[in-house]
């Protein structure tokens, strides 16, 4: 008996070796363009003076992205804060990113509200998950942008750090207009502002306060980066979140609030810590801004809206 299981663990042993061979085969396959190191955009910036990638479409293929980080089996964890009136963006938010955020992966959704019973309906693809957090309400719009850190820090420490691969970090006052997918991917992943993106950084909304943690100096500086989309490998954004979130508080104990809250201090964090990806202003366009030229596709954009209807103070 025991020489026929051995024989049968054999024969089993071989039948996977020989499916995954034949699964690598089938994928490692991949017929494409052949890439070329002297032809393509020349119209914008495609690398930083630290050698990150500058993401914009034209610079990427997709399908051969999906097919390298469909194999890691990764899973993407995304936050979104719905809290007061922003609950009214949840649904387009949601529905949106089915058709076009990260298609095919595994997506974690976080979804952070003061208004639980509000949360939409929506029906996920599957291995996409939506989990509906509670969050306390405010009568500051400030403390709201401001406490995001303090919560994906915590996020991360709780339940990420063994369940996703990378995380995002997106306003929920925006919705979904074209693939957002692996070519995202990097370790830490900052996304230009499209507001600022033509400007000399003197013109950058930076924190110019010395006293305050998210200072950044004139003449220093490399671009504006919103702080309505960020991302990268789960523990970098830990660190981000856990540094500007000290920063902040030990701001506040000093009786000073940055000018853009957590926008100012993830600021000077990506000019000390330098993204290892950009991605282009495709990824966090305006809705009442006409798309310039060397936007070839709008991916992601903030909604047009009344802030004098939707924020508390």
């Amino acid at each position: 008996m025991a020489v026929l299981h051995t024989k049968a663990v054999t024969v089993i042993l071989s039948v996977t070796v020989l499916l995954g061979l034949l699964y690598l085969s089938q994928h490692y396959s991949l017929k494409y363009n052949q890439p070329s190191i002297v032809h393509g955009r020349a119209d914008v910036v495609t690398v930083t003076p630290w050698l990150a990638p500058v993401v914009w479409e034209g610079t990427f293929n997709p399908f051969l992205l999906d097919s390298i980080y469909k194999r890691k089996n990764v899973t993407i964890a995304i936050t979104v804060f719905a809290v007061g009136k922003y609950i009214m963006f949840l649904k387009d938010f949601l529905q949106t990113s089915e058709e076009h955020f990260f298609v095919g992966f595994r997506v974690d959704f976080y979804v952070f509200t003061d208004r639980p019973n509000e949360v939409p309906k929506v029906n996920m693809a599957a291995g996409r998950m939506l989990m509906v957090r509670s969050v306390p309400s405010s009568n500051r719009w400030q403390e709201i942008s401001a406490r995001r850190m303090e919560i994906i820090q915590n996020l991360i420490e709780e339940k990420l750090q063994n369940r996703a691969n990378y995380i995002f970090c997106l306003d929920v006052d925006s919705k979904f207009h074209g693939r957002w997918g692996a070519e995202s991917l990097g370790g830490l992943v900052a996304v230009i502002h499209p507001g600022y993106y033509r400007d000399d950084r003197s013109k950058f909304p930076y924190e110019r306060r010395p006293a305050s943690n998210a200072y950044v100096a004139p003449g220093e500086g490399d671009f504006y980066y919103c702080g309505g989309a960020f991302g990268g490998l789960v523990q970098e954004v830990h660190l981000l979140a856990k540094t500007c979130r000290k920063n902040f508080e030990d701001d506040a104990k000093r009786g000073i609030e940055a000018a853009w809250q957590e926008e100012s201090h993830l600021n000077r964090y990506m000019w000390i810590n330098k993204p290892s990806k950009v991605l282009s202003p495709e990824y966090l366009w305006q809705d009442f801004k006409p798309k310039n030229p060397e936007v070839h596709i709008i991916r992601f954009s903030g909604v047009i809206k009344n802030y004098a209807n939707i924020r508390p103070n």
